[in-house]
């Protein structure tokens, strides 16, 4: 009945296997692809044919994980897979990346590519199947590709890198990074790590190619066994183009010019103005054909994108004036607003990130509810946000995929250098608004957050910067080639490489790069990364110059979380029956209390003086009283000898009335009443382990009571 074609390759202990023609049999294209006990099914469909040729790619990718996978049913009210959570948009976007440059426009349909995570046994980690399903689903399928393409994960552990490590491996690992590339050269990595150097990351690249190539042979022989005949690319007339070169030559020089203006909103008015002035002077010609037009505005699109590679390649100026190497001016401000537990804003050119920190409690910490493993807790997040003002435009305000990636980037950059939760308690959620943008929001991202983490107090092992890569090339065998610095939004969109890396002066903490050519040389690797290093270096000597390392303390206006350790016998003196002592600790001080097992007691108040009292409470149910101490006590009883005094919580003692004054005092109350609060001094503990006090001589002693 089925006519199942199969193929595996040998990654590590393991075999990675390709089958087709069982599941998904109406898709274009259908691979079940398994490792071990995690499985994918990926399949790819397209749409119909449009009517008139288009000028992007149109595929979307869709990776989803199903709670089934791992023998869970989901959490929560609803109990079925609802929107897609963060990791799966990330996810998505790793085999989108890579895929994306390897389809031809001129194919015009509608491309949806669906990898769904069908078993997973939380040893080892389906993103990676994931990837490569979906680009031997498409290498199979009738869809034109120039693939296919592959992944690996890469870890660094004890030394030696390990392909595909596992989910219990990876947080061992010193770098973490994914490498997608096809069978001849890398063309994206994303990953992180815990300031390695640039080495150590050629290193990780470099162990991942001879894998990749592996698995795309495996791809290829898969076609070879099961694969459809590509459909056609949309059949494009060719056009007269004659009637635009007198329109090329009077354009070429005022365009050039346009593109030389400072400042992105001056420039893009520019541009605008020379293409509106064009456009009338040949508005006749423009009215023969009603398509002219659009065929005009492609023509300007292609002198921007020759004025600005020519300029580079050949006289190493770019649209800003600025040489290769050279940064954008940099400004640093901290502290600005007077409410937040920490604040930032960064300004690099016309990109500005003004980043927030908040300190919470461990009851703020996000939940992570996945197939993973079990449900797990973070005590650190970075949000990033991009509203449509911050390049001057309407529009709705929204988290998309671009703000989840970008924030995941950011994050794992600040990751390696924010405390663990054991030696800093809070839960920490950095907000980066982007203010403006023309290029590197994410990496401004880093830089103000870094900044405003220090401003909280939150003490950050060292400062992290990051930067943006851009690469342009000339030539089939790119042999002509200029590395560029902190790349505007232009470089980005017209240049062959967006290259971010982020990291302290000792390594590189986050590392993200896509390629939108075959693939680069190890020689321009190795060049990218030093020059990036040496960005890194400059900008983080603007930042330390304006806040060297974190503040001494953290914000007054942070909550105050105390921890402290009791012995383990005292746990249950301050429980008390029922709970009634800890409970009350909480409602007389206004204080959140916890105890651990072990005698670790956190205490979460809403400022210092709030958590301070609640930690006296606590210390005072387990101190033992001491002779010749002066405590702060409450008389609890009067009786016609003396006053019962509480000293500590649960504990008593007697003041008789020969110690309430020097005088000789005919009644108690003549002297204290019930309920209130004395100064007395502890004078004796008798064999029977009663507390006998001194109301006098507390008052003539030095030095006041606790």
């Amino acid at each position: 009945m089925f006519d199942v074609k199969k193929v595996s390759v040998q990654i590590g202990d393991g075999e990675l296997v390709f089958e087709s023609g069982k599941i998904a049999k109406q898709a274009n294209g259908a691979v079940y692809a398994y490792y071990k006990g995690s499985a994918v099914i990926a399949t790819v469909c397209c749409g119909e044919e449009p009517s008139e040729p288009i000028d992007y790619v149109p595929v979307s990718v869709e990776y989803n994980e199903k709670y089934y996978a791992a023998g869970k049913i989901p959490g929560g009210f609803l109990k079925r897979e609802g929107k897609p959570k963060d990791k799966e948009i990330l996810v998505s976007r790793l085999i989108d990346r890579p895929m994306r440059p390897l389809f031809d426009k001129a194919f015009g349909r509608e491309i949806q590519i669906v990898p769904t995570v069908v078993s997973s046994d939380m040893i080892n980690t389906p993103d990676i199947i994931a990837i490569n399903a979906a680009s031997c689903a498409v290498t199979i399928s009738d869809i034109p590709f120039y693939g296919p393409i592959a992944a690996v994960r890469v870890a660094l552990i004890d030394g030696k890198y390990v392909i595909n490590p596992t989910f219990q491996e990876i947080p061992q690992a010193e770098l973490d990074i994914v490498v997608a590339g096809t069978h001849d050269g890398i063309t994206m990595v994303e990953g992180g790590a815990r300031e390695v150097s640039e080495d150590a990351m050629l290193g990780a690249i470099a162990a991942a190619q001879p894998v990749i190539s592996k698995i795309c042979e495996a791809q290829m022989e898969m076609q070879k066994l099961c694969g459809k005949e590509k459909l056609p690319l949309m059949t494009i007339e060719e056009k007269d183009t004659s009637w635009m070169d007198e329109i090329r030559e009077y354009a070429y020089p005022l365009e050039k010019e346009a593109s030389f203006v400072k400042g992105k909103a001056n420039r893009y008015a520019a541009l605008d103005k020379v293409h509106r002035d064009v456009k009338e002077k040949y508005s006749a010609l423009l009215e023969e054909d009603e398509k002219r037009e659009g065929e005009l505005d492609k023509l300007f699109e292609d002198m921007e994108y020759e004025i600005l590679r020519s300029s580079i390649l050949n006289d190493g100026v770019r649209t800003d004036g600025r040489k290769v190497t050279e940064i954008r001016p940099i400004t640093c401000e901290v502290g600005l607003l007077p409410s937040t537990h920490g604040s930032a804003l960064f300004t690099r050119g016309e990109t500005q990130s003004l980043a927030i920190t908040t300190l919470g409690t461990v009851q703020d910490e996000q939940l992570f509810d996945n197939i993973d493993g079990e449900k797990s807790y973070s005590n650190f997040m970075l949000h990033y946000n991009f509203p449509p003002y911050s390049v001057g435009e309407c529009g709705r305000l929204t988290t998309g995929r671009r703000e989840i990636g970008h924030g995941h980037l950011a994050q794992r950059a600040l990751e390696a250098v924010v405390p663990k939760k054991d030696k800093f308690p809070y839960t920490i959620r950095v907000v980066s608004e982007i203010m403006e943008s023309n290029g590197s929001s994410s990496m401004a991202s880093v830089c103000g957050g870094c900044l405003s983490l220090m401003d909280a107090g939150v003490p950050i092992s060292k400062p992290v910067a990051g930067i943006a890569m851009g690469l342009i090339t000339e030539g089939a065998d790119y042999s002509k080639y200029v590395i560029l610095s902190d790349i505007l939004g232009e470089e980005d969109h017209l240049g062959d490489m967006d290259f971010k890396v982020a990291g302290t002066k000792d390594g590189i903490t986050a590392f993200q790069m896509d390629i939108k050519i075959a693939g680069v040389t190890p020689e321009i690797m190795k060049k990218a990364l030093q020059q990036a290093k040496d960005g890194r270096m400059h900008i983080l000597s603007i930042m330390t110059e304006t806040l060297a390392g974190p503040r001494a303390e953290i914000s007054e206006r942070a909550p105050k979380i105390l921890s402290f350790k009791v012995p383990e016998d005292k746990i249950g003196a301050i429980i008390g029956t029922g709970g009634k002592t800890i409970k009350g600790i909480a409602a007389q001080s206004g204080a959140e209390v916890n105890i651990d097992d072990d005698g670790t007691v956190m205490i979460y108040g809403r400022n210092n003086a709030v958590a301070q009292d609640a930690k006296r409470l606590c210390l005072a149910i387990i101190e033992e009283p001491e002779v010749g101490k002066i405590y702060h006590g409450t008389v609890k009883r009067i009786v016609d000898f003396g006053a019962f005094i509480e000293i500590l919580p649960g504990k008593e003692g007697l003041c008789h009335i020969s110690k309430l004054s020097k005088k000789r005092v005919k009644n108690v109350s003549d002297v204290l009443t019930q309920g209130q609060e004395v100064d007395v001094k502890l004078i004796d503990i008798d064999r029977m382990g009663r507390l006998n006090l001194s109301y006098i001589d507390a008052q003539t002693s030095e030095g006041k009571a606790d």
